[in-house]
């Protein structure tokens, strides 16, 4: 039984010994769900897979702590296994480490001065169709509305601000098919993907200020598919790209560069998410100050952009190393899980 009375460490544990593949959280938001039950201060309601907890006390401001309980494919690294400094397992860095925290200040907050909306969702891991927070913004947005959002995403315990959107596209490159042995008879499509590996290859990185945040872009191919038989000059070569754009584009400006720098070619959009801002003015700043340590740019994606829509102020923040999320490797320093909730814990109570 997941008991939020319990240290923040033995909550963690708990946490990764209940396997929550995406499309899979079910016994854990079962878990989540009924051990926020047992805590009077907090309203909670569900959502499929995804389980909101919310006080309201009439305080001046309101906090969103968000943390998504999906994790991605096992790979030999279950169950949990606590060495007295890292606790290790799937999911540990990314995010139950982080879920471990919100939770065990979800069952002690009553005396916190925001109201506080905490939202544990499924299917962060994968499609965006899917995503328990997209869900949720789309039929109950209200309950994302805040002065702040934090998401607990690992962050090494110190805030990184806003995020870089995502395009993934693919260039379509024709030719026309022959037999090998008659080559000259065709045109070969995956030879004609030569010029754009090279223009992709040449792609000089923006490094743009952005409220005193620098984030760098990143144009990359990340699959090519082309040719059906070795005996067989292939008509369609197609490469799999993806641009990672810093928050002063929208993505109405990202696909024009995308368009623009490949001009002349079949470019077909397949998926985009937004960019976020770091927004760290008011609530979001005085956050930064109790943490201690400047912030940084999130190089990468996350569901900040979400709440940026919406127009919250939103910043990740958790326990964990995030070059060690997807990695068999996984862990989480137990003096993070600490630290960052004494960090929340103060800053919410004076």
């Amino acid at each position: 039984m997941l008991d939020l009375e319990d240290d923040v460490v033995s909550i963690a544990e708990a946490l990764v010994n209940v396997e929550s593949v995406s499309h899979h959280e079910k016994p854990l938001a079962d878990a989540v769900e009924c051990a926020l039950r047992r805590h009077d201060h907090l309203t909670v309601s569900r959502f499929g897979n995804t389980v909101v907890a919310r006080t309201s006390a009439g305080r001046g401001r309101r906090v969103v702590v968000a943390g998504h309980l999906d994790t991605v494919p096992l790979n030999a690294n279950l169950p949990a296994r606590n060495d007295g400094e890292l606790l290790h397992g799937l999911g540990s860095c990314d995010m139950k480490g982080g879920v471990a925290v919100a939770l065990r200040i979800a069952g002690s907050c009553a005396d916190a001065l925001s109201d506080l909306t905490f939202i544990f969702y499924e299917c962060e891991e994968v499609e965006s169709t899917a995503n328990g927070l997209a869900k949720l913004a789309e039929v109950r947005p209200e309950l994302l509305r805040a002065d702040l959002a934090i998401l607990m995403e690992p962050s090494n315990g110190q805030v990184e601000a806003g995020c870089q959107g995502a395009l993934d596209f693919d260039i379509k490159l024709t030719g026309r098919r022959a037999h090998s042995a008659r080559s000259w008879q065709g045109i070969n499509a995956v030879e004609t993907a030569a010029p754009v590996l090279a223009k992709l290859n040449s792609f000089r990185a923006r490094t743009p200020v952005v409220d005193g945040l620098t984030y760098h872009e990143g144009l990359n191919a990340v699959a090519i598919h082309g040719g059906i038989a070795r005996n067989v000059i292939p008509d369609e070569c197609h490469i799999s790209v993806n641009f990672r754009f810093a928050p002063d584009r929208s993505e109405h400006d990202a696909i024009d560069f995308v368009h623009n720098y490949f001009e002349g070619h079949d470019i077909v959009i397949v998926d985009s998410a937004p960019a976020a801002p770091p927004g760290l003015t008011g609530t979001a700043r005085s956050f930064v100050e109790a943490v201690g340590k400047p912030a940084q740019p999130k190089l990468g994606w996350t569901d900040v952009a979400r709440f940026a829509q919406l127009g919250v102020p939103a910043l990740n923040f958790g326990p964990g190393d995030p070059l060690l999320a997807h990695t068999r490797d996984e862990h989480v320093p137990i003096a993070q899980l600490r630290m960052c909730e004494n960090t929340m814990r103060e800053w919410l109570t004076t």
